[in-house]
């Protein structure tokens, strides 16, 4: 099968448009499982992860292989530097391809770590023919999977009161961006001294995605209006799905409940909005639980295979 596909880079935003067609069509495929990217995924990273953080030539750094008439295939890219992601439609799946796609990964996405060549690829758990082709090429799984948690919308809603003086409310306009982004900045950088701090401007770059909704841009503002804690939903209305990306509460209003009211306040506006599935993504056992006392209870793992050379 691979005989019929054709090899190309990315080119254009056309190509952007058109995998992020294949990502959905492959989430529909796999009966919304995480076997490749969930399209909100390709949106952040192309909008906030590469355009804010690592900032790779799209051009240079995203491969793509096609049937003669144009449908893809498959599409090889990185994440952050270090890793490659395998995005293959179950109907190309092949041993030929997956060798192909890993020696242009190991190729282009490779690092200098600690004197040697150092690569990561992210594999469903489930996936073992490509697990095994892994080991074959002297990668080995690390022990720190993603955990891939979903929630049925069907089941109920528990109550989550708010402390007392709390609100949760959207996002406000451009002037309320360096708040929100200083709270970010707090939240995923709590032991950085503050003049490692870059600036706000990066927001503007989320919310220029496609999926990006100011409604379901949420925060939790304290007695005294300060921003405490955010959650941002990615709703797809074809799939009838909404994710999780990112979520987060300053240390000085942790263990309050923040987190827990904003994430079912999230549950209930997409719910409302056609939504069907919820998800996110963790890797910690204090996240993993706190998503689970919101029903997050199910899910999948997404493991990581390394290589060093």
């Amino acid at each position: 099968m691979i005989k019929k596909l054709m090899l190309r880079r990315y080119e254009s935003e056309d190509d952007y448009w058109k995998i992020r067609a294949f990502l959905r069509e492959i989430y529909v495929y796999n009966n919304r499982r995480e076997f490749c990217w969930q399209l909100y995924r390709w949106d952040y990273w192309r909008w906030h992860i590469n355009q804010n953080i690592f900032q790779f030539n799209l051009n240079a750094a995203v491969f793509l292989w096609e049937v003669e008439d144009g449908r893809l295939a498959a599409v090889l890219h990185p994440d952050g530097r270090g890793e490659a992601f395998l995005q293959v439609h179950p109907d190309f799946q092949s041993i030929d391809l997956d060798i192909q796609m890993l020696q242009i990964a190991e190729t282009q996405y490779a690092i200098q770590k600690e004197g040697n060549e150092q690569l990561t690829i992210w594999v469903h758990e489930v996936d073992h023919p490509r697990q095994q082709l892994l080991a074959r090429r002297g990668y080995v799984r690390q022990n720190t999977p993603e955990y891939q948690r979903r929630r049925d919308l069907s089941q109920p809603f528990a109550d989550t009161p708010l402390p007392f003086g709390y609100t949760i409310r959207e996002i406000g306009t451009e002037d309320e961006l360096p708040a929100r982004s200083w709270l970010s900045w707090r939240v995923f950088h709590p032991n950085q001294p503050d003049e490692c701090y870059e600036g706000w401007e990066w927001y503007r770059n989320v919310q220029r995605a496609p999926m990006y909704r100011r409604d379901l841009d949420l925060v939790a503002v304290a007695p005294d209006g300060e921003l405490a804690a955010f959650c941002t939903l990615w709703f797809d209305e074809v799939t009838r799905t909404a994710a999780f990306e990112p979520v987060g509460t300053h240390p000085d209003h942790q263990r309050k409940g923040l987190g827990k009211a904003l994430l079912t306040e999230g549950l209930r506006r997409v719910h409302r909005l056609g939504a069907t599935l919820a998800t996110v993504a963790s890797y910690s056992q204090s996240a993993g639980a706190l998503y689970a006392s919101v029903g997050f209870t199910q899910y999948d793992l997404s493991e990581a295979w390394q290589k060093g050379w």
